[in-house]
């Protein structure tokens, strides 16, 4: 089969922020992964890896696929975009995917309340998968976080600790809340209304059901998660331990390949992966 026609049979995917750690990530696992390609390639305006090529920049060797700052330029020629950014460039993407009709897979975190509800309007023109993390093994740990929350009573107190490398920007992670969030599912309540960020001075007893978070950050740790309930003279812990950037760009991918020829709506990655239930 040559080239062209590999082409039109497989899944044309825009790398966001290609010149960044997690976009040469996504890239070298595109480039890897049957059923697509790598067809776009995008940085913001004054970028200084405009015009080089994406497979160049990943380390996978020249793919023909130049750096571009035109994000409708390269969407109307793709059927997925893959996008791990920031909550502003994300919400106006999502916008564009939409107009192109194509699947805009979203590893973003740090969205606001008023963010996640423009993807949501988005959603209703494109096939949107959005979570704050894509990795197989901690949306599994999510739906078990689930499951022990309701086995549990409020006896069993829920903390969730999280750590990662020095140059994250948002806290408590975007993991942790999807944890933290499923634990509270779990129990049937609110997490905003339970959710305890930080603790300093003289906080006083800890308060039944809250369910707390920690925030550890240093070196070039990956990502590391625990959702630990403590009772009395016991405890269990899930731990999740992120060893390289791949499992994400791995999850990302199968998600847009999921989403390839679904109607427009918001999914997880606990739909991708057929979990939701667990």
């Amino acid at each position: 089969m040559d080239g062209s026609v590999r082409r039109m049979s497989e899944m044309g995917l825009v790398i966001v922020g290609a010149g960044g750690r997690m976009g040469r990530t996504l890239t070298q696992v595109v480039h890897e992964t049957p059923g697509c390609f790598v067809s776009g390639g995008l940085e913001a305006e004054g970028s200084v890896f405009l015009g080089q090529d994406v497979g160049t920049l990943a380390g996978v060797g020249d793919l023909g696929v130049a750096v571009s700052d035109d994000p409708l330029e390269l969407f109307v020629k793709a059927q997925g975009v893959l996008d791990f950014t920031v909550p502003a460039a994300s919400v106006s993407l999502a916008g564009l995917a939409a107009q192109a009709r194509i699947v805009h897979v979203i590893g973003t975190t740090g969205c606001s309340a008023e963010d996640d509800e423009k993807i949501k309007a988005a959603s209703r023109h494109a096939t949107i998968v959005k979570s704050g993390n894509m990795s197989l093994g901690v949306n599994l740990l999510a739906a078990l976080a689930r499951k022990v929350a309701a086995s549990l009573g409020e006896e069993f107190d829920i903390e969730v600790v999280e750590m990662h490398h020095r140059h994250k920007v948002d806290a408590p992670s975007g993991t942790a809340l999807l944890l933290g969030q499923a634990a509270a599912e779990g129990r049937n309540v609110d997490l905003e209304g339970k959710a305890v960020r930080s603790r300093d001075g003289r906080t006083g007893a800890r308060r039944s059901g809250d369910i707390g978070f920690a925030t550890l950050r240093g070196g070039s740790v990956v990502g590391e998660h625990s959702v630990i309930f403590a009772g009395e003279a016991e405890r269990i812990e899930l731990v999740h331990k992120a060893e390289s950037r791949e499992i994400f760009a791995r999850g990302a991918v199968r998600a847009a390949l999921w989403g390839q020829g679904r109607g427009p709506g918001l999914f997880s990655m606990a739909d991708v992966l057929d979990i939701a239930d667990i």
